[in-house]
């Protein structure tokens, strides 16, 4: 479990007010993301992080807006860079509480090459994608976990396009801690948080986040009435082909922490790495040019 910093002096306790910007949220009315928004500020409040020990990171699109309402260090960075980013910002600070936010497009589109290896290096981080299934900033576009048949601006006809999924993916890919929560259950969505936060390693939370816009009240009906959670089914988070299976499931969307594991994390082993250098210092660069000449 992660060593989180918590406020020094053991009678401050910060409440949900307490990370709150002075920036209003700018959301279409009934958007997923303002549940999310508020799980976070619960869950920061609950761990009684202090502020200036959190930095929260971001991409392009509207859930990337993010780092604006909160009163703690933030980047809203360029398309699809959050977790290259949120990486240094953890290497340069590891007591730092680092979390990502963004959509599916900024995550699984733009940038989807940096996603297995924040995972598979085990960042100790906490990445959230508020996942609508649609680019919702630019009106409307099919997003990468759109499902076959979906008709958007560009799928006119219907997707012909296998869509990524998430959960499968992440699990796969090395995350030590993948969940997914119904952005409309905000208690569920809060604790997932406060776990993946207190996991030592890179945890995933795909937040189902209906766009109330471009996906109209359909969205939101259907995952209220698709979803079921783990905990209901005395999941394991432990056994991974459980984890795969129950998350590739057809009778229903599965919401909770679907998996975990505890390994050394990133910061961990480059620390090792230093400290073996340190005692043990490499070769000069005439030493290592000596190994190349025949």
């Amino acid at each position: 479990m992660a060593e989180t910093q918590v406020a020094e002096d053991p009678k401050i306790q910060f409440e949900a007010k307490d990370y709150k910007s002075e920036t209003r949220p700018i959301w279409c009315p009934g958007c997923g993301d303002y549940s999310v928004l508020a799980s976070l500020y619960q869950a920061f409040a609950e761990l009684n992080i202090p502020p200036h020990m959190i930095a929260v990171i971001s991409g392009i699109g509207c859930s990337s807006r993010l780092p604006g309402y909160v009163a703690t260090y933030g980047f809203n960075s360029v398309h699809g860079r959050i977790l290259p980013i949120a990486t240094g910002v953890k290497m340069a600070n590891p007591e730092i509480t680092v979390v990502g936010t963004g959509g599916d497009g900024d995550g699984f589109s733009i940038g989807m090459g940096h996603v297995p290896h924040a995972a598979r290096r085990n960042v100790d981080m906490t990445y959230i994608v508020m996942d609508n299934e649609i680019y919702g900033l630019t009106k409307g576009q099919l997003s990468p976990t759109a499902h076959v048949g979906d008709v958007t601006k560009t799928s006119v006809y219907g997707s012909v396009e296998r869509p990524v999924e998430p959960v499968d993916m992440m699990i796969n890919v090395g995350a030590s801690f993948v969940a997914r929560a119904n952005a409309g259950d905000p208690k569920q969505l809060g604790d997932l948080i406060v776990q993946a936060i207190q996991h030592k390693g890179f945890a995933f939370i795909d937040a189902l986040s209906p766009c109330r816009t471009f996906r109209g009240l359909d969205q939101k009906k259907f995952i209220n009435e698709h979803t079921f959670k783990v905990e209901e089914e005395e999941h394991d988070p432990s056994d991974k082909q459980k984890a795969l299976a129950i998350a590739a499931r057809e009778d229903g969307i599965s919401t909770g922490l679907l998996y975990r594991e505890e390994r050394p994390t990133y910061d961990q082993l480059y620390d090792e790495v230093r400290e073996r250098a340190t005692k043990d210092p490499v070769p000069d660069v005439q030493d290592i040019l000596q190994r190349y000449i025949p």
